[in-house]
This record gives C-alpha cells, sequence and structure tokens, in this order.
C-alpha cells in the first residue's frame, strides 16, 4: 500500500485509530477496531455556507459552528478520542503530477527543486504554502513523476483549528480522494491492472487513475453541473487516460458518493450513469466494518471510506512512503 501524500505528520507520535473529515456539508468521524476495520461512524450535516473550500480562500466560514459539530461527532464516538487523523476536502489544494528526469539523492534538493517547478502554477505564493510530495510512477531513464500538493499554510491551520476547537488533536492531514485510493490500496495488489476512481463528494468531483499503485491521473471540478457533468468528466479523462497514458481500459472502476444525504438510490443511479457511459461494471467503496452490526444512524459506508483508508495507511510500516 502506498500513501499518496501527507499535508502534516507527528512522525514521533503513534498512529491514530480515530479520524475527522471536515467536508463542505458534513463532519464525519471514524474509529478503528484491532484488525483496522472500521468499528464505528458517525456523520453530522454542516449548514451550508459554513465550509466553503477554495485553493486560495478562507474555508472555515464559522469557526464557532465546526467546532460545536466536530465536538458532537468526537464525543459520539466510543472513547471520545482526542488524538486523530483529519481529512479535508480536495477543494482545498492544487494537486500537480510533477515529473523530473533526474531525481536528486538529498530530500532537501527535492524539496527545492519541487518548490521551484510549483511555483509556476501555484495560485499562490509558493512561501505559504503547504507542500506534501510523494513519489509516483517511474520514468524510463530513472526518473520519476511525484505527487505534489499545494495547500495554503493557513487553511490547514483553519481546518487543524476548527478540529482542536472541537477537542481533538490532528496529527495526520490529507485530502478525502487521497484517502479513498489508500482505502482500495489496502486491500489490492499494488500490480492490479489499471483502475478509476470517480469521487462524488459535496461540492466537487474528483476522479482518479492509478496504475500499479501509482496515481497517473488527478482531474477536480466543481459539482455545479450535476451527476450529468460528472459523466462528462469521466469521459474526458477516459479520453486523455488512452491518447496520452497509453491506457488500453481500466480493470475497475470504483465509486465513492460522499455528498451528505444521499442515499443507497442516488448512488446507485450514479453508478447505473457511469456503467452505461463506459459499458463497464462499477463498484461501490465501501469501508471495511467490525462484526458490530452498524448504528441506524451511521452514514454510508462511502461516507467512512476515506477516514478508513487514511487510518489504515498510518497503522502500515510503509504508511507515508509510495511504494
Amino acid at each position: 500500500m502506498s500513501a499518496l501524500a501527507s499535508l502534516s505528520r507527528l512522525f514521533a507520535a503513534p498512529a491514530p485509530s480515530a479520524g475527522i473529515e471536515i467536508a463542505a456539508d458534513r463532519v464525519t468521524g471514524v474509529v478503528l477496531d484491532r484488525e483496522r476495520r472500521v468499528a464505528a461512524a458517525v456523520s453530522r450535516p454542516l449548514p451550508s455556507g459554513v465550509v466553503t473550500p477554495a485553493v486560495n480562500a478562507a474555508n472555515v466560514v464559522e469557526p464557532d459552528t465546526v467546532r460545536d459539530v466536530v465536538r458532537e461527532v468526537r464525543t459520539a464516538l466510543p472513547g471520545a478520542p482526542r488524538r486523530v487523523a483529519l481529512v479535508v476536502p480536495d477543494s482545498a489544494a492544487k494537486v500537480s503530477l510533477l515529473r523530473f528526469d533526474t531525481v536528486p539523492a538529498r530530500a532537501a534538493d527535492l524539496e527545492q527543486l519541487v518548490r521551484w517547478q510549483a511555483r509556476k502554477t501555484a495560485p499562490f505564493r509558493i512561501e505559504d504554502a503547504q507542500v506534501a510530495c510523494a513519489p509516483g510512477a517511474p520514468l524510463d531513464g530513472g526518473g520519476r513523476e511525484f505527487v505534489v500538493s499545494l495547500v495554503r499554510r493557513d487553511i490547514v491551520e483553519e481546518y487543524e483549528g476548527a478540529c482542536a476547537r472541537g477537542g481533538a488533536h490532528a496529527g495526520v492531514v490529507d485530502l478525502a480522494s487521497f484517502g479513498l485510493i489508500d482505502a482500495v490500496l489496502a486491500s489490492r495488489p499494488p500490480a492490479e491492472p489499471d483502475w478509476l476512481l470517480v469521487h462524488a463528494a459535496g461540492g466537487y468531483r474528483s476522479i482518479a487513475v492509478v496504475r500499479r499503485g501509482h496515481l497517473i491521473l488527478f482531474r477536480h471540478r466543481p459539482a455545479g453541473d450535476g451527476d450529468e457533468g460528472l459523466v462528462d468528466l469521466v469521459h474526458q479523462t477516459t479520453m486523455y487516460y488512452e491518447d496520452r497514458l497509453a491506457g488500453d481500459g481500466y480493470g475497475r472502476v470504483l465509486l465513492a458518493v460522499s455528498r451528505q444525504g444521499a442515499t443507497a438510490e442516488d448512488a446507485a443511479r450514479l453508478r447505473q450513469l457511469i456503467e452505461t457511459h463506459l459499458d463497464t461494471p462499477v463498484t461501490p467503496i465501501a469501508a471495511g466494518r467490525s462484526a458490530e452490526p452498524p448504528h441506524e444512524e451511521e452514514p454510508l459506508p462511502d461516507v467512512a471510506a476515506a477516514l478508513a483508508g487514511l487510518l489504515v495507511r498510518e497503522h502500515t510500516p510503509r504508511g507515508g512512503v509510495a511504494a
């Protein structure tokens, strides 16, 4: 299993077994059991406009409201955990795939090279950015592609601060779609055929293509044009994948629907739209559960999957380093 990016990490601390996700429309909490399965999941809605994920603007607009919902979710989880992993919306970050024909041997030199290259397309001053870089696919000739995430440092602090005011310390911060990819990689061999992830979240949709355990394509769009717009994005991504990335078809297509209030019927309808377009079966992402039955107020499995993926990654010895 490989981690695609980590925005913030406390290397000295043990990996948390609980996580909080702050999305545009909800706050979700997850606790894993000793077998690294979801023992409990709790999700509560956020009023519209309280969190407005964006790359270059304030995200947590009403900190007190978010604090109260985070506290409610945290205290509803078994043990009311105080150390958590934190998942934030993809919309808070700019994700790029950078290629280097020659990779510096020293980590400091690589960081400098990544910052210099990322500066060209960053929507804000690179000096204000928290930069995460993880090795991606190897290139012919000894080079390598890198997955680079840029988030304004003050935006990361907004999410961390909301978590802290709700009574939890965030030791690890990552993006929602990266957590979903980690959830898939946790149970599949990295050498499997190329696969496509479609993530329909509150306020945005993200598309990812993974090849041999490495992210090779990532696209992100606002959700303003509905499910038909998502299908169009899937089509555009597939055309690029086939024309520019030598893609010969997806071994699997996976869908996560993490919008607040989305029903099983909503997810099934979207799966059918994508299946019809691609003429390929679409599988829902579901977080692995413990043997205990879910509580009647628990969210759809898709909602818990990003947190579960991040938590499992952090409990894996190779967590945080791409294969």
